[in-house]
């Protein structure tokens, strides 16, 4: 027998041990009180890892005064977190299997209580970068165990998308309320403080955690290749490191190569999974068309609402001088719009066909995101708000159902791998979201900036400042004479509102696309109702 042969035989006699398990354990499918209550445990884990997310949005012009980073310093300040996340979901997922999903739950709430204090204290935007990074590898290994507990305890298909419901309300409660929560805090404490909220719930999950949730692992885990988990990384970062320095200095070879050694290190990556015995990701997923066409639809749904909600925040403070709890008030009603989204999905797959109710979502949400297009003919933030909330409104029952569809699609023996690819795509798709969106304002809002530099008729170290972000241009027309400062203030927003309705007209676009293709692709499948 080949070397080939054999990791296939091993494959498929673990494979056969799975399915065994499912069988034995669809003989009681229904959930247990504790089980319900467990539900509540895990969903404080989902909520403060996205939180996480979102929660320096309000902070930024705080860490700007402090640390005065340049623009691409800050965009890692603020997504180096989720990458760092989506980088390590995989090896997370891999680990859990075999020490057992509860106990990697509990390490990692520990291990996030302890790096949230480091990042409260950074002292510079270089340590802020790093205490982010270890902030997103902790994180990462709480977000594998919830998903995947949630498919063992919830075995009954109608409670299992109840339950994956509940889920994505608390994940995206936890991204939509962290500028409310940080705003909050940072109308009385400093920048940091916004982390050590972390610390008190990661003490109670630790203390709940024991007491309410089962532990699973899976008796034919197999060893963790340390090579898959480095190539994964690697590709995820040189892939948005370029992305980034082309949007702060313009095209250049180095970044090129950046982007194209990225792809090619992911290439290698899915090379060497199918022929690892024990991948880190089973390729073989990705070949059910309706696996796919469900996690690809929720990546773009991602994308597209953290990006737009960088942005908001900054609009809110830097544009309209809001306060950081004010600016927090006005986006608190699209976390209740989430909720009552995720959570409403169940009732409304009973009544119309997925496809169609992600396809009327995206929809829905092109046209909130058409009307951010013209922030710039108006005053206040009204317009803004109703223009959040309808694109929240269409995006919000969207991961419910492409989970429950990712879920469905792979096979029980594979639940676990599809659960880990699934929780990747949401922080893959938030942080890309990020970066992407954050490097097109970026590429944007300099490029006015430069283009009015004669006019501004500015001393060069301010005019330097003012091409950084709309927070450094504030900062510097505080050091200049009144006259000065009002027209780099007026003309910095003036660029910043520009580059803002850009990205919402391609958000506009990208929904509509998605759209379309989610009513062509999805409506096709099995479980397509």
């Amino acid at each position: 027998m080949t070397e080939q042969q054999e990791i296939h035989a091993l494959r498929r006699t673990r494979e056969r041990a799975r399915a065994m398990a499912d069988e034995r354990v669809e003989a009681s499918p229904k959930a247990t009180p504790r089980d319900w209550i467990g539900l509540a445990v895990l969903a404080l884990p989902s909520l403060i890892y996205s939180m996480d997310l979102t929660v320096l949005h309000l902070a930024v012009p705080q860490i700007t005064a402090a640390f005065n980073p340049g623009s691409a310093q800050l965009l890692w300040i603020i997504d180096i977190y989720g990458f760092m996340v989506a980088g390590s979901l995989i090896i997370m997922g891999t680990l859990g299997d075999r020490i057992g999903r509860r106990r990697l739950l509990m390490i990692g709430a520990a291990a996030f209580g302890l790096t949230s204090v480091l990042t409260a204290f950074s002292t510079s935007a270089e340590m802020l970068i790093a205490a982010r990074a270890l902030l997103g590898i902790s994180a990462a290994t709480l977000a594998p165990s919830t998903l995947s507990l949630i498919r063992n305890m919830f075995l009954d298909s109608n409670e299992r998308t109840f339950a994956i419901g509940v889920w994505i309300a608390s994940f995206s409660t936890g991204a939509a309320i962290g500028p409310l929560v940080g705003g909050a805090i940072l109308e009385h404490f400093w920048w940091g403080a916004v982390f050590l909220l972390n610390v008190p719930i990661m003490l109670l999950l630790l203390a709940l955690g024991p007491l309410l949730l089962p532990e699973f692992r899976d008796p034919n885990a197999g060893r963790i290749d340390i090579v898959s988990a480095v190539q994964s990384l690697l590709a995820v970062l040189l892939i948005i490191f370029g992305i980034k320095r082309i949007a702060e200095h313009g095209w250049a070879i180095p970044y090129v190569v950046a982007i194209v050694a990225g792809f090619g290190v992911g290439v290698l990556f899915f090379r060497r999974q199918g022929h690892l015995a024990d991948p880190l990701i089973d390729v073989r997923l990705f070949r059910m068309w309706g696996f796919s066409a469900a996690l690809g639809t929720n990546v773009v749904a991602v994308f597209i609402i953290f990006g737009a909600f960088l942005f908001i925040a900054q609009y809110l403070q830097l544009v309209l001088g809001m306060g950081p709890l004010e600016a927090g008030l006005w986006t608190a009603p699209s976390g209740l719009v989430f909720v009552l989204g995720s959570m409403g999905a169940p009732v409304l797959v009973r009544m119309f066909q997925r496809a169609t109710v992600i396809a009327c979502g995206f929809l829905l949400a092109a046209v909130g995101f058409a009307m951010l297009t013209h922030l710039s003919r108006v005053d206040g933030p009204w317009l803004l708000l109703v223009g959040m909330l309808l694109f929240c409104l269409g995006l919000a029952p969207i991961g419910t159902i492409t989970t429950d569809l990712v879920m469905s699609e792979a096979p029980p023996e594979r639940a676990g791998a599809a659960s880990g690819i699934s929780e990747t795509s949401f922080e893959f798709g938030g942080a890309v979201g990020i970066a992407v969106m954050g490097s097109i304002v970026t590429a944007i809002y300099r490029s006015t900036i430069a283009q009015q530099s004669v006019a501004l008729a500015l001393p060069a170290p301010a005019l330097e400042a003012a091409k950084e972000t709309l927070g450094g241009a504030i900062a510097a027309a505080q050091q200049l004479p009144p006259e000065s400062a009002a027209r780099l203030v007026a003309a910095a927003r003036e660029a910043f509102i520009h580059a803002f309705e850009v990205t919402a007209a391609v958000s506009t676009v990208g929904a509509v696309a998605a759209g379309i293709l989610a009513l062509m692709v999805l409506r096709s499948l099995r479980s397509g109702r």
